[in-house]
């Protein structure tokens, strides 16, 4: 049993800028009395990516006042809040300070206690908060930066049993997006776009499909589509969609097929998960979801899918991890430094303890 808690937190480490307040009662149940999001995808579609210095100012412009429509929505004073989280990384240098500055300052102002998050933690625990999930459970991230699935026993208690060894989903799917003349962003185009189009039109590899090691390689399949629709240009608008969807469906497999293998590997483990958490932006792709239904349905897992909305960049998943941590007695000091690179399974590197 825990005393109910309430919690500002902060998000600025991309190109989304978020302000939420989360409560947790004395039970542990989480709610959000309010998540104010906005994006920068105007800001950014003409240079079909994140720019981090246009991003950072937006920052600076946006956070104070998105900060004051928070409280106003959870008809919340700071002096209500039980403690103040920032992310602190990782993520765009220049994004992140904005956001940690802005958390400490309120913090000192206040004299409320500071909790640095890191933004995949936020991810990590954020189907706690909306489905009152138990550990252990399995967590497959899925965003632009960053592909992995991780054992996740508790708070800062992470085994990472498999990433990437080259792109991420998120940005094979905006690259698939960009060379197919898609616009910013791409990910969501691309799923778009793969509604009308016939995905056994092409064959597209599968990398690392039948591998034990739970790791993810993305690059050769976006190879394969740039190849396809140079051999077959000039595409029309059923070969924009044919090439979508078959990549998609490509994608789609070599997740299921990493998940697959990730669960093989802690099937003789005394922290065996029940559950199966997505999360990250790319954890809102319909098709993704769909398959990850028949994925825990097979295999008897529950699956546990935050709403599209908290699956990309909000302030909730931040106040609700600094909530989580809170409560254990795991707060920060005002020397904490911004981290543009924080492994989520740091917690047995020294090189990622203290101050740096």
């Amino acid at each position: 049993m825990w005393a109910s808690l309430r919690v500002l937190g902060i998000e600025s480490t991309c190109d989304e800028t978020a302000a939420a307040v989360v409560e947790a009662d004395s039970m542990g149940r989480g709610k959000i009395l309010s998540n104010c999001v906005l994006s920068q995808i105007a800001e950014h579609a003409a240079f079909g990516g994140v720019v981090p210095e246009i991003a950072a100012r937006a920052h600076v412009e946006a956070l104070d006042p998105l900060i004051r429509r928070a409280l106003a929505e959870a008809d919340c004073r700071v002096e209500d809040l039980d403690a103040i989280a920032a992310a602190a990384g990782p993520g765009l240098i220049g994004g992140v300070m904005v956001g940690l500055i802005t958390g400490k300052a309120i913090a000192l102002a206040a004299h409320k206690p500071f909790v640095a998050v890191n933004h995949l933690e936020a991810h990590a625990l954020t189907a706690r908060l909306t489905d009152n999930i138990e550990f252990p459970y399995l967590l497959l991230l899925v965003s632009g930066g960053h592909s992995q699935l991780v054992a996740v026993n508790g708070v800062g208690d992470y085994q990472r049993l498999g990433s990437t060894v080259d792109d991420a989903v998120g940005e094979a799917f905006d690259k698939a997006a960009k060379l197919l003349g898609l616009p910013y962003p791409g990910g969501p185009r691309v799923e778009q776009a793969a509604l009308g189009g016939d995905p056994a039109r092409f064959d597209f590899p599968r990398p690392m499909a039948a591998r034990r090691n739970p790791d993810f390689s993305f690059s050769g399949l976006k190879t394969a589509v740039r190849q396809e629709a140079e051999r077959i240009a000039p595409l029309t608008n059923t070969d924009v969609a044919d090439l979508c969807a078959s990549f998609q469906a490509a994608a789609v497999d070599v997740i299921v097929d990493r998940c697959r293998a990730a669960l093989r590997l802690l099937a003789d483990s005394p922290k065996a998960p029940t559950a199966l958490v997505a999360a990250g932006g790319v954890a809102a792709n319909g098709a993704i979801r769909r398959a990850l239904g028949r994925f825990c349905a097979e295999t008897g897992l529950r699956l546990a899918l935050p709403p599209p909305g908290l699956c990309s960049d909000n302030g909730a998943m931040i106040a609700w991890a600094g909530l989580e941590r809170f409560r254990l007695g795991l707060v920060d000091g005002m020397d904490f430094a911004a981290r543009p690179r924080w492994p989520l399974d740091a917690r047995q590197d020294p090189r990622w303890h203290g101050k740096a």
